[in-house]
This record gives structure tokens, C-alpha cells and sequence, in this order.
């Protein structure tokens, strides 16, 4: 997969990521909005080129409040997020370019107010989706918002994951219908943060191909 070119879609106009990137920058605002006063942090998960966060950031009045890092392992996507946040003015938004499974790539940042997890779960096995949204109570302030995307394709994960991030204190906030054609979800924290452990890796990220092959085996065993 060349995680540069999967962008492009983004650009296609009526595209289903074009839709899905509108319901995810709608959710980052708000959460923004909802924000307390202050300093205010935020955490990118597999940020890609920053589309999530970076166009919101630059025309949002609480802009000069937000530290926030996206950390992205392409690195021609990592070149062009820096230079899509130094174009907008953000010089607190820092792109590193890491594993983002890895908890000791948030270490100093966490708990944040916003925790952006993009174009994630739709990679995963479903065993490390629950494991991730595990891992969130340790990344997440109190109050604090996580968005989140997944497709809706059968089996639809979605209600499923709804009932994870319940299981570990967070109250729904919004969700996409199924009927949008992608699957896009904000949850808020209602309880404390715990010690982000060191040194652990929430998820292995298996891309299209061997995912369908993973869950051919699990079905045909």
C-alpha cells in the first residue's frame, strides 16, 4: 500500500474518505469548542498528512491554546503534514515520525484533551481494536475526547466498538449513521486517567491484505 497515494481520495470531491474527513474535522471542532480554558493537548494517532487536525487548527480560535503531535511512519506524509502546519502558522504542532502503536511516542503528551484515532481501526485485528480503546484511559484527560473511524462493511464493527470505549468510562458523543457509508465516532472520558505504561504496543497494524487473510482463517479454520 502506498500511503501516500491513498490520499488522493481525499481530494476526489463526494469520495467516501472526502465525507468521512468533513464528519472527522466536524468532531475535532466540536471538541475544541467543548474544550475547557487553557493550555490544551492533543495526540494524532497515524495522522497521515494531517488533514484531520491541521486545517481545523489553523482557523479555530482556540488555535494558540493546542500542543499537539501526529505521529505518522511515511515519512513523505510526515513532510507533508510539517509543511501543511508551517504553512497554516502552528509551530506548536509537532510531526514525528514513529510507530504510533507504541505508548513511548505519547509519553510526555498524555493525557490529552483530544485523541485522534483515524484510519486506524479499519486495519486492525478485531482483538486489537478492544486492546487499543484499552490503552485510551492512559492517553485521554478527563473530559477529554476521542475521535475515531471505522468503515461500516460487514461484519460492522461499530457497535462493538461502542461497547468497548463504554467498558473502559467513555459516554458517546456522536456516531455516523450506518446509512452515511463510513463510520466515524467521538467519544468523551468520564474517568480518571491511569499512568500510561511505557514501553507497550496498543496494536499491530495489518493493512487490507493480510487482515482479509486473518479473517479468512478465523472463519475457515
Amino acid at each position: 500500500m502506498d500511503w501516500n497515494e491513498w490520499h488522493d481520495e481525499y481530494d476526489r470531491p463526494g469520495s467516501g474518505l472526502a465525507r468521512r474527513l468533513v464528519a472527522v474535522q466536524e468532531r475535532v471542532s466540536a471538541a475544541l469548542d467543548a474544550a475547557p480554558a487553557g493550555p490544551l493537548r492533543v495526540i494524532s494517532m497515524c495522522a497521515g498528512q494531517g488533514r484531520d487536525l491541521v486545517p481545523v487548527l489553523a482557523e479555530h480560535p482556540r488555535r494558540d491554546d493546542v500542543r499537539a503531535r501526529l505521529v505518522e511512519l511515511d515519512p513523505a506524509n510526515c513532510d507533508l503534514a510539517r509543511s501543511a502546519a508551517a504553512a497554516a502558522g502552528l509551530g506548536q504542532v509537532e510531526v514525528v515520525k514513529g510507530d504510533a502503536s507504541l505508548t513511548d511516542e505519547y509519553a510526555d503528551l498524555a493525557p490529552a484533551d483530544l485523541v485522534l484515532a483515524c484510519g486506524i481501526f479499519g486495519n486492525l485485528s478485531d482483538d486489537d481494536v478492544r486492546r487499543t480503546i484499552g490503552f485510551f484511559p492512559q492517553l485521554c484527560a478527563e473530559g477529554g475526547t476521542v475521535v475515531w473511524t471505522r468503515h461500516r462493511e460487514e461484519p460492522d464493527l461499530v457497535p462493538r466498538i461502542r461497547t468497548w470505549f463504554e467498558e473502559n468510562g467513555f459516554a458517546l458523543e456522536w456516531v455516523s449513521p450506518p446509512q452515511a457509508g463510513y463510520g466515524v465516532g467521538a467519544h468523551r472520558f468520564t474517568g480518571r486517567p491511569r499512568p500510561l505504561a511505557a514501553g507497550e504496543s496498543m496494536f499491530r497494524f495489518l493493512g487490507y491484505d493480510e487482515l482479509r487473510r486473518v479473517e479468512g482463517a478465523r472463519e475457515h479454520p
